[in-house]
């Protein structure tokens, strides 16, 4: 009998992000969980915080199926995401070509001194077919955190215009 190693957290890829906004947790927690707000910065979708529902985000190739693992209103937001390979235009099949994405994004807010939000961001639990794409989604969220024309999930003060 063989022992299988499983990589532990610090070996695991993930993209962390943190920020601190003016607005407070309850703002920032309404752009995360409102489906017409966190539509405005990421993808049309049909959220609701609620643990253990399901949701997707309409991704531009297929749709990026998630549900709610934890939602602790202004505090804690996290849910898992899979998504799939484009759709197999014939058959509207999976492609064959490609692996499901899956992974679980982490929201975590806490309120600062002044009243503001620190907004931490952690996407991780990627699946290790997926480290190339890793990569390529740290390299674009990287430069999306100062971005204003096209906001993304890292870019949490842009999408806090949309909440008020």
């Amino acid at each position: 009998m063989t022992a299988t190693k499983h990589p532990t957290t610090e070996t695991e890829p993930r993209l962390s992000f943190e920020c601190d906004l003016a607005d407070p947790p309850e703002k920032v927690w309404r752009a995360l969980t409102e489906p017409e707000l966190l539509a405005a910065w990421l993808m049309p979708n049909d959220m609701k915080a609620e643990t253990g529902r399901r949701f997707a985000f309409a991704g531009p190739d297929a749709p990026v199926e998630c549900e709610v693992l934890e939602a602790e209103p202004g505090r804690l937001l996290r849910y898992s995401w899979r998504e799939r390979p484009p759709a197999n235009d014939a058959n509207l099949l999976p492609a064959p070509d490609g692996p499901a994405f899956d992974s679980t994004v982490t929201f975590t807010l806490a309120r600062t001194a002044s009243g503001g939000t620190h907004l931490r961001i952690v996407h991780d639990g990627f699946v290790p077919v997926a480290e190339p794409v890793l990569a390529i989604a740290g390299a674009g969220c990287g430069l999306s955190l100062h971005g204003r024309k096209n906001p993304t999930a890292a870019n949490a003060p842009c999408m806090m215009q949309r909440a008020a």
